[in-house]
């Protein structure tokens, strides 16, 4: 049991991918505990799109791709994050025994970069069966609930063809989507608007100002 142990936690890329693991496991076994067998408890990422300060698209940043590379959004983030994390603990153990890194001292920690690239790509490979099982379960990320008609909070200022987002809160979930505004004119920051309708495919939302005693008064 102390040779399990210690190989576990040496060298040092094994104890960092043991404790990275072990946070992994801690955070599931919680979360079975607390009923939630989905699994779908997600971070609060981005719809995809960089919005600059006036409100204008930028395109996809690279952080939504690479997510995106590796199915979070059709599956849970955390599902992806703890396969990333068991694939590279695995070849990070493999490769204390077949290269013998302890050897290395604290330059062996450097084996964890080429470990993560593999894991990186295993990891879209892995959890691509995963799509369908979580799809049977009811798991559509963000799409599963139905936002039109509500009301959202505009976080950037809109006006013509200019796209922005809005964020609405259901059930104290926060979801960020891309707006526009449905009759062109200009809607500011922090402003309450109604989803009207999803437009062009569904990438985002037309949006009008929220008519209500609080913006009354304020007019």
């Amino acid at each position: 049991m102390a040779d399990i142990l210690n190989y576990f936690f040496h060298p040092l890329p094994n104890a960092i991918m043991t404790v990275l693991v072990s946070l992994s496991a801690i955070y599931w076994l919680l979360t079975f505990i607390s009923g939630d067998f989905l699994g779908d408890l997600d971070m609060d990422l981005e719809a995809g799109v960089d919005v600059d300060a006036q409100g204008g698209v930028e395109g996809p940043s690279f952080f939504s791709r690479a997510l995106a590379f590796i199915n979070v959004g059709k599956v849970p983030v955390m599902v992806v994050l703890s396969t990333f994390k068991f694939i590279a603990w695995m070849f990070t153990l493999a490769s204390s025994m077949i290269w013998n890194i302890g050897s290395w001292g604290w330059k062996s920690g450097l084996i964890l970069i080429p470990v993560f690239i593999l894991a990186y790509f295993l990891t879209r490979l892995a959890t691509r069966p995963l799509i369908r099982i979580y799809r049977s379960m009811g798991y559509n990320g963000e799409e599963q609930h139905e936002l039109i008609g509500r009301t959202a909070r505009m976080k950037s200022a809109i006006s013509g063809d200019k796209l922005g987002y809005a964020e609405v809160v259901i059930l104290n979930d926060v979801i960020r989507v891309l707006v526009k505004s449905k009759s062109g004119g200009a809607i500011p920051y922090g402003a309450e608007v109604t989803l009207m309708s999803d437009a062009d495919s569904g990438r985002y939302y037309l949006v009008e100002p929220d008519i209500n005693i609080h913006n009354v008064l304020n007019d």
